[in-house]
């Protein structure tokens, strides 16, 4: 699958330059920037896996655009470039989270490697953020069952695999998850 990339750089050859050089590589550059707020804009709208992001730019630098693109997940990942290699730059950019950082002149020997790395580590955050959320909805799940069983033994004066089946039964009867039908029961039965 082609790696989709946002180009951001408020110098027009620059942006062009890197954008010939992705094509190049087999990288779909789907838009260009030339300031942040133009960055976050078409992150919103496209959804790429990678942004370039230039530090210094007008309207809105490189490093607030990328916190917006990161706090908001617009993006996979963002990878900065800057003429400055200055450690008060670097540290900005480890506090909003981005994935890479190339000091200019850019080349597709330190650019390549970088971006592949960082959409790597994109993906991989991103799996790890959805298997967190599918665990915790589990966990959730598991909870409402487990107190709806606890209603049905009390009320109906049955044992626990009999409260589990009468779930189970109901669930697929309305066609509705386990979830949903115990947390039917607990509604039915808070006073």
């Amino acid at each position: 699958m082609k790696c989709r990339i946002v180009v951001t750089d408020d110098e027009l050859i620059t942006r062009m330059d890197l954008s010939e050089i992705l094509k190049e590589e087999g990288y779909d550059v789907v838009g260009q920037a030339s300031d942040g707020f133009d960055a976050v804009e078409l992150c919103r709208k496209l959804r790429p896996d990678l942004v370039l992001m230039d530090v210094k730019m007008p309207i809105l630098d490189g490093i607030k655009a990328s916190k917006v693109i990161i706090n908001e997940e617009l993006a996979l990942s963002v990878v900065l470039l800057t003429a400055y290699s200055g450690i008060e730059f670097l540290e900005q950019a480890k506090e909003v989270g981005v994935m890479g950082y190339i000091v200019k002149p850019v080349s597709s020997q330190n650019l390549i490697p970088t971006i592949e790395i960082a959409v790597a580590k994109g993906r991989l955050i991103k799996k790890i953020k959805e298997d967190t959320e599918k665990l915790k909805d589990q966990l959730e799940a598991r909870k409402s069952i487990d107190r709806a069983k606890g209603i049905l033994m009390d009320h109906n004066r049955i044992t626990d695999k009999e409260a589990y089946n009468l779930i189970r039964k109901l669930s697929m009867e309305k066609h509705a998850s386990m979830k949903n039908i115990a947390n039917a029961i607990i509604m039915n039965h808070v006073e």
